[in-house]
């Protein structure tokens, strides 16, 4: 099989001949993964390649500014393309940030039909095209990379308390808000369903360590028809392609609604959150998985052989069909040993040959 192939025979749940790689690291740990790799021959075996979203035209950073008056920006804070502010975290937590949402004091429609959303732009849609093409024509698989979909990015905006009163009041400026954003969305969506692109994945957060973040009930009348509206856009263009959704949390409530909504993979299965085996056995027909392998349990505190472990084990779950995607289900963290990086590589490798 091709890289290509191999990719969606596992999505499609069609069997396959190798299990790809796929985790991220924090700068510190990748310095220190990239060092073993200096002094230590490791094969690492592949996964899809990527293709961003397309650019977006954006307000200055300074047209911002007045959002955040009355209570200025720390030194070192950054505003991005949306306009929400980052105030920067510790070193340690490079990624955490604290965020400013410059609509947290808006009571108005107006102040939400004014605002300086980012414009979609075309420019770039066919470098993303022959970008996908080319790789497509070098047997490789192509995942396009959509970032946080319609809930994260509002409730950054909103601030997520301000939104969820909103939404419980049936308030019209959850809905403007709501409707914008996805508007934005599904043009993104669309591009990259048109450069024919394998997969999308995206998501929103919309569960806890322990129970879903909002009611069935909120999230049905508020989130799922957008979401909806999301994925069929990408299908009517494209309708082989493959929806992957990430939440982290528990989010077992919510899992037939995403399904009705068209994803095909749900990432990451946070296992400190969720069983795999109890998941797969509801909806392992219907679904396909990306993760599974803990980064607040096995990836810091595994031994190497309990990492081992865990891959063969989540990958004999989903049997030899495949359907699993097997990795770590978050960003590594400094705390993770280098060790327990490569006993998942190494395990990846070895399973089909074992």
């Amino acid at each position: 099989m091709t890289n290509r192939e191999n990719y969606l025979a596992i999505a499609r749940r069609q069997g396959y001949e190798y299990m790809p790689v796929h985790f991220s690291m924090c700068p510190s740990l990748q310095a220190r993964f990239n060092e073993y790799l200096e002094t230590h021959a490791l094969f690492i075996p592949e996964g899809p390649s990527h293709v961003g979203a397309l650019p977006m035209i954006c307000a200055s950073s300074d047209t911002f500014l007045p959002y955040f008056d009355q209570k200025p920006l720390k030194p070192g804070s950054n505003i991005d393309r949306w306009g929400v502010a980052h105030e920067p975290g510790s070193a340690a937590a490079f990624h955490m940030t604290h965020m400013r949402h410059p609509m947290e004091a808006f009571d108005s429609l107006e102040q939400f039909a004014s605002y300086p959303f980012p414009v979609f732009s075309a420019e770039g849609a066919e470098a993303q095209k022959a970008r996908t093409e080319a790789l497509h024509a070098a047997g490789k698989a192509v995942q396009g990379d959509l970032g946080c979909s319609i809930w994260e990015q509002a409730w950054y905006l909103r601030g997520m308390e301000n939104l969820f009163c909103d939404m419980m009041s049936e308030d019209p400026m959850a809905e403007i808000l709501l409707d914008r954003v996805t508007d934005i969305a599904v043009q993104q969506m669309e591009s990259l369903a048109r450069a024919g692109v394998d997969s999308v994945y995206f998501g929103d957060d919309i569960g806890m360590q322990h129970t879903i973040m909002m009611s069935e009930e909120l999230y049905c009348a508020w989130l799922k028809p957008r979401l909806k509206r999301l994925i069929d856009a990408a299908k009517a263009i494209k309708p082989d392609i493959i929806i992957i959704y990430h939440s982290c949390g528990h989010i077992n409530e919510l899992i037939p609604h995403l399904i009705d909504a068209g994803i095909d993979v749900l990432n990451p299965v946070q296992p400190e959150s969720m069983e795999f085996r109890a998941i797969h056995r509801e909806y392992g027909d219907r679904l396909s998985f990306h993760g599974t392998i803990g980064t607040q349990s096995t990836m810091p505190f595994g031994t190497p052989a309990e990492v081992r472990q865990k891959v063969f084990e989540n990958l004999d779950i989903a049997g030899k069909k495949g359907g699993l995607f097997v990795a770590p289900t978050h960003l590594l963290e400094p705390d993770v040993p280098v060790e327990n990086i490569v006993a998942y590589i190494r395990a990846c490798a070895e399973y089909t040959s074992c």
